[in-house]
């Protein structure tokens, strides 16, 4: 799609993309979603070719490239039809080490940020727990200081990479636990907890979809950590995450149009190949039509993300525009993967065919990352609760609670 946000760079780095997941990522990815995980081998060769650290710093080894080089990137991933390895390699290279990156010291950039960059450490974003998702005031997993650590007790579920991960980027508490009626935001920070110190307990989860990205729920039973593995500053990280949430959007939203395309395309060689009736299935008239409303909701919605994250580059607190992006693509991509099962037949119904597994990796995109429930809640606090003052994104965020 041609657009004033893409110049030929970001059009020549889509061929090296499009190149490098035709060599390192197709003919592997099965494999991958039958092993339930990534091989740290693939992460090296992301590594290798940069594609881990486009926006970070040349300080530790990435690129600090343009948004609009990541878009472009994501799109592609989204466009392999692999939701399980778009969601590893994009939790890590966006989410996790986009904390680090903003926010941890010197020495913890050098310790964790650079080998993610390289490749040679996998790194996954413990948020959610049991009863605390989008809800951040209700974040149960402890700190508590003792001496020169931090004691974490608490659990995580549904955590992307959480199986085979090094570190995790932990939401925890650090603050004196609040009573059940009087939970808040406030409190709340973000520690580096290495997956194999004692009392960390690792249990993978089996899902619908998603199945290369080796989700797991953790355990963490008095487990100790280094007191410099603290994040920023300590009872700072709800902003930080307030923060890292946009990107995480505008992330889902990057995948979610590449994903659509993927499916219309594979739906498109399917309809003019087959044979029905005096022709092909794409000389019948439904079909046809059925197809441009979808390429036509496809462009307005790839076309908007571009807005979302033109306006996320020049101020990470879009809210309203990440949110809103999120929304339209993720249910959009649920809604084209249906419509393109039905239209592959009883071929797209077999557990084994592309289009199934894609119309299984749909759905979650709409509850990753802020369900859709969520963002159309923060979409309608900023119309109508905010009205014309237009509450600053940071307070629209906080009081939507996500």
């Amino acid at each position: 799609m041609r657009s004033v946000h893409l110049t030929p760079l970001h059009d020549a780095f889509r061929e090296e993309v499009s190149a490098f997941f035709d060599q390192h990522l197709r003919p592997f990815a099965e494999v991958w979603e039958m092993e339930r995980c990534i091989p740290r081998s693939a992460w090296r060769k992301f590594g290798e070719h940069g594609l881990l650290g486009l926006a970070h710093g040349p300080a530790h080894g990435g690129s600090a490239r343009d948004i609009f080089h990541s878009v472009v990137f994501l799109e592609e991933l989204g466009r392999t039809g692999y939701a399980g390895v778009r969601a590893g390699i994009s939790l890590h290279a966006y989410m996790a080490t986009h904390y680090l990156a903003r926010h941890a010291s010197d020495e913890l950039r050098r310790a964790y940020l650079a080998p993610s960059i390289r490749g040679d450490r996998i790194a996954a974003l413990a948020i959610t727990e049991r009863d605390a998702g989008s809800d951040l005031s209700r974040l149960a997993t402890t700190a508590m200081r003792d001496g020169g650590d931090y004691i974490v007790d608490g659990g995580k579920v549904f955590i992307t990479n959480g199986a085979n991960a090094d570190y995790y980027v932990v939401a925890v508490r650090t603050a004196t636990p609040v009573p059940q009626a009087r939970r808040a935001n406030t409190g709340i920070s973000l520690l580096i907890v290495d997956s194999r110190l004692p009392g960390v307990q690792i249990t993978r989860q089996e899902k619908l979809g998603w199945h290369a990205a080796a989700t797991a729920e953790l355990h963490f039973d008095k487990v100790r950590v280094p007191a410099d593995r603290l994040i920023g500053r300590e009872n700072s990280g709800f902003m930080y995450l307030m923060r890292g949430f946009q990107l995480e959007r505008l992330v889902a939203a990057a995948l979610a149009v590449g994903g659509a395309e993927h499916c219309l395309d594979t739906t498109l060689a399917h309809v003019t190949s087959r044979q029905a009736f005096d022709g092909k299935l794409s000389n019948l008239q439904a079909i046809r039509h059925r197809l441009a409303d979808m390429t036509t909701e496809l462009a307005g919605a790839r076309a908007f993300t571009y807005h979302a994250a033109w306006c996320y580059a020049q101020d990470e607190l879009s809210v309203t525009e990440c949110s809103m992006a999120k929304l339209l693509t993720t249910e959009l991509a649920c809604r084209i993967a249906d419509n393109c099962l039905q239209l592959q037949g009883a071929r797209g119904y077999l557990a084994d065919s592309d289009i199934a597994r894609m119309h299984r990796d749909a759905r979650a995109g709409t509850m990753a990352g802020g369900a859709t429930e969520v963002m159309r809640d923060i979409i309608a606090q900023q119309l109508i609760d905010l009205g014309p003052s237009r509450a600053s994104p940071r307070q629209a965020e906080s009081s939507a609670k996500t």
